[in-house]
């Protein structure tokens, strides 16, 4: 693979310092890299760096440690027959699960064999591409992401209304902004026209000063709440409840964009029935959030010219997420939040085909047309199949039935709903592959663990955040180490898998190469063709802002008649089911157990899910995933900072650790999710927390659309365990 050669001289002649950018998570910050005798001695951000102004997290900063961990896993593992490991070459390991992929392809089919990416594979930009590719050339479609276990409605929600095809309105010049349950100063990105992770700080601080407005709705006065103008500080699950009061005000006193609606939206009246039950008294009881902070809110948002309302993972993680998603594009639609002809639009969208981007609307469709799942009338939407059923496509036995997995840079045994399953079912495997650098839970599971390339190891395109940077920015990285151990890109995982096998890996750009083996840069330049600029362009402009490549929205077809739907059949049928809820005040259990409180999602500054409790400063930041918890609730139940208890849903049980935060409102327990091992009973919970997925089950309140469940806003009820200092 080639390495990087833009080297720039360091005072130490053994010292280089090399351009990259981070991939700890979505935000691809640029970095400058120290290598010492071919080791990473120090990271930084890039100072004259027109985009992020030299901004970088403290997780992508721990990068040093993280390549040269001695924990870290630089060779492939193979199960014994008594349970333990031995190293083995990635070539054997990879004979060896072609063959066993073989021998279940010929008697079960190929819908046999799955795979599940991860957020940490998403970090790679050829690391999707290649899983899809190598479903594609097998012929199965049980392709599974971790899109469909958080955030599934912002891929499904946007079809069922209609597109706005030149998009909703950027950042840069909004006025006004409703950010609900996201929090980019943690997260470091947040929904497309949202406040994103390029220097998230700064960037809040300028919108404020140029006199944007922010409103935040979320249970948690949030480092991004504690900055709003309103924060409604909504009972948790309750965000449908309080959208649907905002465009019940908006639309009754007028105050929506007439001109805009009548000619591109079909059923306002519908909309304004089936909103009309959700009156400001009712909702403000409801959510317990003031009736004139409610209204405030309403006539803030609609007041202002330009800037969008956005939802982030919690509430899309919570009841009725699709209707919550459905709403938040209603909110835009109606007050006219769209980027009209001349407008420029905000990123570069440089790694995406070439498309029309005219101030029209394409017309509503369903995007849930994938292959059927086994379970609850489920299909797979946007060329993926729901992982909240991929537990029982294992476990279950008949035609389609999974029967082995490949798990590329996630963790499901803590990431899936209901881990009690999860593990059935991983047991239940004949094969599981897990590609990871480190053993994970879900590798302790495995048959064979793959060593994969670290980011500094492998070229990469920042290819997530090409839609979402707030400029027309490009950036591209090549290797700038090389790689430590017998460690496999992954997309040389699937394609050395289908040389095995004699199936193709088909890219949009076409086949990859059979005859000779191809690079880094060769799979991306297969896996982004046709992009509006070609790769070798991209390679060639790094860290650069393009702001004569900006789009401009250009003028309606005259013949478009498409026109959005904002109240189809199934949204009025479940704003009914959500007005007939009870307020959810105190829930109770089939046996009458109560559970009082509501236990949300959230992120943790130092932590991606499950990444960084091996890296040490991240590690000295905190072990363990707290309950965050009021003062007043932990004073009632007698409860103090560092005591654990148990944490009780419907489902199943959790222990965790207490930390006081009067960020949070009584009756909420604040817990990140991702966290724990394979164990049940959390006798480590103090060195690596628990996983709040145990709590949830896949067949009770799951979203009927999607598939996904509930896993914020979970009925939950406490008791104290063990006193820290009895």
């Amino acid at each position: 693979m080639s390495i990087d050669e833009a080297i720039m001289p360091t005072s130490d002649s053994a010292t280089s310092t090399h351009l990259s950018f981070c991939r700890v998570c979505h935000a691809s910050c640029p970095m400058e890299v120290d290598v010492t005798l071919g080791r990473v001695t120090a990271v930084r951000g890039v100072a004259d760096d027109p985009l992020f102004a030299g901004y970088t997290c403290i997780k992508g900063r721990q990068i040093p440690e993280q390549m040269s961990h001695p924990a870290r896993i630089r060779q492939s593992l193979r199960r014994r027959a008594d349970g333990t490991f031995e190293e083995v070459s990635s070539a054997d390991a990879l004979d060896g699960i072609a063959a066993e992929l073989r021998r279940i392809i010929d008697t079960y089919g190929p819908r046999a064999v799955a795979s599940y990416t991860g957020t940490g594979g998403y970090q790679n930009s050829v690391a999707v591409p290649a899983a899809r590719a190598f479903h594609d050339g097998i012929k199965s479609s049980s392709f599974y992401t971790s899109v469909t276990i958080d955030q599934p409605a912002k891929s499904v929600a946007p079809f069922r209304t209609g597109i706005w095809e030149a998009g909703y309105h950027n950042f840069r010049d909004a006025d006004v902004l409703i950010a609900v349950g996201y929090n980019p100063m943690v997260s470091s990105y947040g929904p497309v026209g949202g406040l994103q992770g390029t220097d998230p700080f700064v960037k809040l601080r300028e919108a404020k000063a140029r006199g944007m407005k922010l409103i935040v709705i979320d249970p948690r006065r949030t480092e991004l709440a504690s900055r709003a103008d309103i924060h409604l500080a909504v009972k948790p699950g309750e965000d449908p409840t309080l959208l649907a009061g905002l465009i019940n005000i908006i639309l009754d006193e007028g105050l929506f964009d007439h001109e805009f609606c009548d000619q591109w939206v079909s059923d306002l009246d519908a909309l304004g029935k089936s909103v009309a039950p959700f009156t400001t008294d009712y909702v403000a009881q409801r959510c317990d959030v003031p009736a004139d902070q409610i209204i405030a809110a309403a006539r803030m948002f609609a007041a202002g010219t330009k800037g969008t309302c956005g939802t982030g993972t919690g509430p899309n993680m919570a009841p009725h997420p699709s209707l919550t998603e459905h709403l938040g594009i209603v909110l835009n639609t109606i007050c006219g939040r769209v980027n009209r002809e001349g407008d420029l639009l905000e990123s570069g969208l440089f790694l995406y085909p070439e498309t029309p981007k005219r101030a029209q609307v394409i017309a509503p469709r369903s995007a849930v047309t994938g292959a059927p799942a086994r379970f609850r009338n489920l299909r797979g939407y946007r060329g993926e199949m729901p992982t909240a059923t991929l537990s029982e496509e294992i476990i279950t036995p008949g035609e389609g039935r999974v029967r082995a997995l490949i798990v590329s840079g996630g963790n499901p045994v803590v990431a899936w709903p209901d881990q009690e399953l999860t593990i059935r079912a991983m047991n239940d495997l004949e094969l599981l592959v897990v590609v990871d650098h480190r053993m994970s839970a879900t590798a302790e599971f495995a048959d064979y663990v793959i060593a994969p390339t670290l980011a500094l190891e492998r070229a990469d395109v920042p290819h997530l955040m090409d839609r979402w940077f707030a400029a027309p920015y490009t950036n591209y990285t090549d290797a700038i180490l090389e790689r430590d151990g017998d460690v496999l890109n992954e997309w040389e995982v699937f394609w050395e898998l289908s040389q095995r096998l004699g199936s193709t890996l088909p890219f949009p750009g076409g086949d990859a190469p059979t005859d000779t083996r191809p690079t880094d840069h060769d799979i991306i330049e297969l896996a982004y063709a046709n992009s509006r600029m070609p790769i070798s362009e991209v390679r060639n402009n790094r860290r650069k802002i393009h702001p004569e490549k900006a789009m401009v929205v250009t003028a309606a077809d005259p013949s478009c008649t498409a026109k959005f739907t904002m109240a189809p059949d199934d949204i009025v049928e479940e704003l009914a089911v959500v007005r007939n809820e009870s307020d959810g005040a105190d829930a109770l259990g089939i046996d009458g157990t109560r559970f009082p409180f509501r236990l949300v999602s959230r992120r943790l500054k130092h932590r991606l899910n499950s990444l960084g409790n091996e890296l040490s400063v991240l590690a000295a930041k905190g072990s363990t995933n707290p309950a965050y918890m009021n003062p007043s609730d932990m004073a009632a139940y007698d409860i103090a900072d560092g005591d654990l208890i148990e944490i009780t849903s419907p489902r199943a049980s959790v222990h965790a650790v207490v930390e006081s935060a009067p960020d949070v409102r009584t009756g909420v327990i604040s817990m990140a999710h991702s966290w724990g091992g394979s164990s049940l009973t959390d006798e480590k919970v103090r060195d690596i927390g628990t996983p709040t997925s145990r709590l949830v089950s896949v067949d009770q309140g799951f979203d009927p659309l999607t598939g996904m469940v509930v896993q914020s806003a979970i009925p939950v009820a406490i008791k104290l365990l063990e006193k820290l200092n009895a």
